[in-house]
């Protein structure tokens, strides 16, 4: 399979590392980037939409149509947000968005990068949980081929990153360094969202150990 990828959030490190992964991975053949604002990069594969308001992407059905698969890397931290704004955000943004996709492109696979403890009630303590828990719960209704919500936790980016910060690494290394199960690579988050196209998966909320195991090319359920 030669995939046609939609990748949001290329400008931050989860999506960078998942850019950096779909431009080497053989599986992949085209990749657009939708962004606000431009990444400075240039390869045979990859193309770039600037679309300042992610609420009007309708406008820009042409470029959007033919698509396999998208990965919703796009995202902000909930730190000093109350609960309207970070909804807005995260959940508003993502279901606008998806929901203009499926129309274009009914068959796509749409993969969405949440977050470990993310709670599936919608009812918990914690304000993130609860509108991540909703985003995943919604977006699985829209009628997509599949949609599969990561929960990757801790990530190591990759030695090519350029979007980073020194301080988040070395609390990646040092978490590695002392619970190596719960860090990823985040090329291992990239292999893993290509795995869940070409392979499919018999999970849609996918934990730590579930992404790492389907990164190594297993698309079942990993043995307990």
């Amino acid at each position: 399979m030669r995939l046609k990828v939609i990748i949001t959030g290329a400008t931050g490190m989860v999506g960078e590392g998942v850019l950096l992964e779909c431009l080497q991975n053989e599986n992949v053949n085209e990749v657009l980037i939708v962004n606000r604002k431009p990444y400075d990069l240039e390869h045979p594969k990859l193309k770039q939409l600037l679309v300042p308001d992610f609420s009007k992407l309708q406008d820009r059905k042409a470029e959007l149509e033919g698509f396999d698969t998208c990965f919703f890397c796009a995202g902000v931290s909930s730190v000093g947000m109350n609960e309207e704004k970070y909804t807005q955000i995260t959940y508003d943004m993502t279901l606008s968005f998806a929901k203009t996709l499926v129309r274009i492109n009914p068959n796509m696979v749409f993969t969405y990068v949440s977050g470990s403890h993310t709670d599936s009630t919608e009812n918990g303590r914690v304000m993130w949980a609860r509108v991540k828990g909703k985003t995943e719960n919604d977006l699985m209704r829209l009628g997509f081929k599949a949609v599969y919500n990561f929960r990757p936790g801790v990530m190591y980016p990759t030695q090519s990153q350029k979007n980073w910060k020194t301080l988040y690494k070395w609390i990646a290394k040092s978490i590695r360094l002392v619970a190596p199960k719960s860090v990823l690579n985040i090329s291992e988050v990239g292999k893993a969202m290509i795995n869940a196209v070409v392979l499919g998966h018999t999970k849609h909320v996918l934990e730590i150990s579930d992404i790492r195991y389907l990164a190594s090319g297993y698309s079942h359920q990993q043995p307990s």
